[in-house]
């Protein structure tokens, strides 16, 4: 298994993985899933920014995604940043969701981002919600029946993780 960053002959698989998810699961509050140029804007998107988005390779086959999006556009929030980790259907339970976020955690840091937020969808998404205390994260909220999908109020749970050195100082300049 191979953890690198995600290449534009990779949208395809990653828009795949991440179809399975919005049409048959509850992680996504998408309802459509987003083809495949929707996904190579969010990619440029991230990429602009200087974020990293990266795929897990296991015999040149992506395996799963993560990346990190600002967590709100507003300038106070800039040092905040909100993960995404998608696996492959079939392939949960292997590692490859923790080899993504923690190696999304320690490229963060390396930018000087200070804090890391997960939203999950479903508050029964058990596998991910321990995924994210594995890494640190901490379960700060749940949004009760936030949204509706697959004919049911899904609740939004709210963790959180320091990033470097968290807000114990004050923040450096972004190193992007």
């Amino acid at each position: 298994m191979q953890i690198r960053p995600a290449r534009v002959e990779d949208l395809a698989a990653i828009r795949d993985i991440y179809a399975h998810h919005v049409l048959h699961g509850l992680a996504s509050f998408e309802e459509a899933a987003p083809d495949l140029a929707e996904i190579r804007r969010r990619y440029g998107e991230i990429g602009a920014l200087g974020l990293p988005w990266l795929v897990a390779e296991d015999a040149g086959e992506v395996a799963g995604y993560a990346y990190c999006a600002p967590y709100r556009t507003r300038p106070a929030y800039r040092y905040t940043l909100e993960d995404s980790v998608y696996v492959r259907d079939g392939r949960q339970g292997r590692g490859i969701g923790r080899m993504l976020l923690a190696e999304l955690i320690a490229r963060t840091s390396a930018l000087g981002y200070r804090q890391m937020v997960a939203v999950i969808g479903d508050s029964a998404n058990a596998a991910s919600i321990r995924l994210h205390a594995r890494l640190g994260f901490l379960r700060v909220g749940t949004l009760r029946s936030a949204g509706w999908k697959l004919g049911r109020w899904v609740d939004s749970v709210l963790m959180q993780r320091p990033l470097g050195a968290g807000d114990m100082t004050p923040p450096d300049a972004l190193a992007r």
